[in-house]
């Protein structure tokens, strides 16, 4: 168990204001309620596992299985009565009651089902006792309106079976009193009126002793009397007592329900505890989804280390005016404890301070915060602050004197286990002594390695931080030129307050700002000055870094981009290369066969047609099996330069499989690259083609003559012409031949005569 954090360190902080954003994202008023009791817990094990369940909510927005809709209505007023004896409920209590069971029946399917994805939240769900006996018997008797079922009794079904005839009966009777009396001409041009949710007669006052029945009224003239009927009148009555022997049956049947579902009082206790629960981890989900907080990683080591945090109640008020938040990164861990923030005002130390505590305070009660993934934090047992101005007339405190007891507040109980957060140290005395006797407060916190944050504007202060080892000296950055404050934390060096300067842009005259410089020391001056100095270079070293880092990353990308680049050219290369090669071993082949294939034209041997096909392709195969030798052998060569130890049989095997694997890879990669480049080719080879053939086409009064080579016009098979017989050539295409008209050729290579008459002449 730790210490509480106290109220007042949730006050300075504005931690209600914070949960004030929470509550409106609840959806009840018992969730509102319960937002508003929220503090730090000081359970680590129950802390865990609050901030798991709404990390878990939170990732529901991101997928598919949204967490089912918990809205309840409240039964409190409901369990209250349950625990009185001999009281009831009515039905649309037990409504409220049924719509609550079916709601947190829903969600325990729904956990169970996704037990995996939501396992924290699965967790909580397994300590309901849930029950179906109170829905089952509360549906049989109430209806989904809240009123109780006409069979919920005998009794009650055949009272409102003998209402339902009364009512009939009310009805024909008075619609034959109105016939009677319209006819005989009694009643007004109104006929009928509606008096004391009764229909009546409209009767002119002249026949009003004529028409038999009560006078329930009359209009504000007098000229008419509103009658009902004598004989409707007997009917309500008996109406009348008919609704009361309901009334009376349905108080009975709603006693014996209520005490029925009293035995489950406790149950639906449970039952509205953990809709209430859900209700409040889905709030602090949405506000973390509409603030883009998330869960840090949690530490075991005692350290904060907070990436691009921001003050919530500061980011709400920028984004009502559309201004930027700038986001903070600090750090506290063994070898930083303890941050000395310095600087001008309203240069954002006060808010920077504000952001660490008050995202801490949020973290230990549970609440998601607005910070980087990768951030990381740990518990603290306690939480002090001193901020602002506590003078008090009421109390007879000045500021100084509230914060010395805040000061003996810190030193009781500061430890390894405490943060401490102190604005303004030191001020609300006499600046050399309230400075001197801050020093020694600082020293006590450091010897009791306590973590924290000041800001100051002390020299002593910025001093003593540079000499002790574990604390360190931060500002915040300020525009020289401009005067404006940066909002940007640097850690490592002290900051100048830019006091003459500032005092300067807001109007103050030169000469005034000039006798106060001649008044200050001139040591005090050269300090501040040299200060000034290095935070001016100091930020223009950060702006080049930045911009060096910028550089960095654009050569960094362009050289990867040239580096893909050249691989993919690489990989085209070299499937050209084996396309090229496989080209090349497919003609070797074709002539080959083709050699086979003629010899087997002349010798008519279909023997040594098979045996010479089966001889080349086994040299085939050993010239095959021999080169994937070579490239195994080369890439063992290559792996075992690379090693101490020769491979094993087990690696060769697997080596030799992932070759394999490369070479099947290598194979698609080949017969993608073919399915691109051979519709080209084939393209090319037609050109070609068209080229011969119109060449072959404009020899002006060519005749066919015996063995020149020649094909259909239509076609691609070539053959030589055997003979020539009227117009009708006879062409030979090795296997068979064929008969066609000289007008349906074209020639493609004139006979080996024609070329030897060519040649002599």
């Amino acid at each position: 168990m730790r210490n509480k954090i106290t109220q007042k360190t949730l006050s300075d902080l504005e931690f209600s204001t914070v949960l004030e954003f929470l509550s409106e994202y609840c959806i009840s008023n018992l969730g509102r309620k319960e937002i508003g009791n929220l503090s730090p817990i000081t359970n680590n094990e129950i802390l865990l596992s609050e901030l798991a369940l709404a990390d878990e909510y939170l990732s529901s927005f991101a997928n598919d299985n949204r967490i089912p809709n918990h809205y309840f209505d409240e039964i409190t007023k409901e369990i209250h009565l349950l625990k009185i004896e001999d009281s009831f409920l009515e039905g649309e209590s037990f409504i409220k009651i049924s719509s609550l069971a079916e709601s947190i029946n829903l969600l325990l399917k729904f956990f169970k089902q996704f037990k995996d994805l939501y396992s924290a939240l699965y967790q909580i769900s397994l300590k309901i006792e849930y029950s179906k006996t109170p829905n089952i018997i509360i549906q049989k008797i109430i209806s989904e309106h809240g009123e109780v079922k006409d069979n919920a009794s005998e009794n009650l079904k055949s009272i409102r079976k003998e209402i339902n005839s009364v009512r009939g009966k009310i009805g024909a009777s008075f619609t034959r009193a109105l016939n009677q009396y319209s006819g005989s001409g009694y009643l007004d041009d109104i006929k009928e009126s509606v008096v004391e949710n009764q229909r009546v007669l409209a009767v002119q006052a002249m026949h009003r002793k004529k028409v038999k029945g009560s006078i329930l009224g009359s209009s504000k003239t007098g000229s008419i009397v509103f009658i009902a009927p004598e004989t409707t009148l007997q009917y309500a009555r008996e109406l009348q007592n008919l609704t009361y022997e309901e009334h009376e049956e349905v108080i009975k049947i709603l006693k014996k329900l209520t005490n029925d579902i009293r035995p489950f009082n406790e149950i639906l206790i449970g039952y509205q505890h953990f809709l209430v629960h859900m209700d409040i981890i889905g709030a602090k989900a949405k506000y973390a989804l509409h603030s883009h907080a998330c869960l840090p990683k949690i530490s075991k080591e005692k350290k904060i280390y907070l990436r691009d945090s921001y003050h919530p109640i500061l980011w709400e008020e920028n984004q009502k005016q559309n201004r930027k938040t700038v986001p903070q990164t600090l750090e506290l861990n063994k070898e930083q404890r303890i941050i000395v923030i310095s600087g001008p005002n309203a240069g954002g130390k006060s808010i920077t301070l504000k952001t660490i505590g008050l995202l801490q305070v949020m973290l230990q009660s549970g609440i998601l915060i607005p910070v980087h993934e990768k951030s990381e934090v740990s518990f603290f047992d306690n939480v002090l602050t001193d901020i602002g101005d506590h003078q008090s007339i009421e109390n007879h405190l000045s500021t100084y004197s509230y914060r010395i007891k805040n000061m003996r507040n810190f030193l009781k109980k500061c430890n390894t286990n405490t943060l401490f957060l102190i604005d303004e140290f030191g001020t609300g005395s006499d600046p050399e002594l309230g400075g001197a006797l801050a020093e020694i407060f600082l020293e006590e916190f450091y010897e009791k390695g306590a973590y924290g944050i000041i800001t100051t504007h002390y020299a002593n202060l910025k001093v003593l931080a540079n000499e002790l080892e574990f604390v360190k000296n931060a500002n915040m950055q300020f525009d020289q030129h401009s005067l404006e404050p940066l909002f940007n934390l640097n850690i490592g060096q002290a900051g100048s307050s830019f006091t003459f300067e500032v005092a300067q842009k807001n109007g103050i005259p030169y000469s005034l700002i000039n006798r106060a410089k001649k008044k200050v020391k001139k040591e005090k001056i050269r300090l501040d000055k040299t200060i000034a100095k290095l935070q001016k270079e100091r930020l223009q070293l950060q702006r080049k870094a930045d911009n060096l880092e910028k550089e960095k990353n654009k050569a960094k990308e362009s050289s990867i981009d040239l580096v893909n680049k050249q691989e993919k050219i690489n990989d085209k290369i070299d499937s050209f290369q084996d396309l090229y090669d496989n080209n090349q071993k497919m003609l070797t082949y074709g002539r080959k066969s083709n050699e086979i294939i003629h010899k087997f034209f002349q010798t008519k041997n279909k023997k040594q047609l098979q045996s010479d096909f089966v001889k080349w392709a086994m040299i085939e195969q050993d010239k095959h099996e021999k080169i994937n030798k070579e490239k195994i052998e080369k890439e063992y060569k290559k792996i075992n330069s690379q090693k101490e130890k020769p491979l094993s049989k087990r690696e060769r095997t697997r080596l030799n499989k992932e070759l394999k694997l490369q070479q099947r890879i290598k194979e698609e990669q080949l017969k993608e690259t073919e399915k691109e480049i051979l519709p080209e080719v084939k393209k090319i080879r037609i050109k070609k083609e068209q080229i011969v053939r119109e060449k072959a086409l404009n020899i002006e009064g060519y005749q066919f003559q015996i063995n020149d080579k020649v094909r259909l016009i239509d076609g691609n098979a070539k053959g030589t012409i055997d003979k020539i017989e009227k117009n009708i050539a006879t062409i030979n295409y090795g296997i068979f031949t064929a008969k066609a008209k000289l007008d349906q050729l074209e020639l493609v290579a004139h006979s080996k005569s024609l070329t030897k008459r060519k040649s002599k002449k």
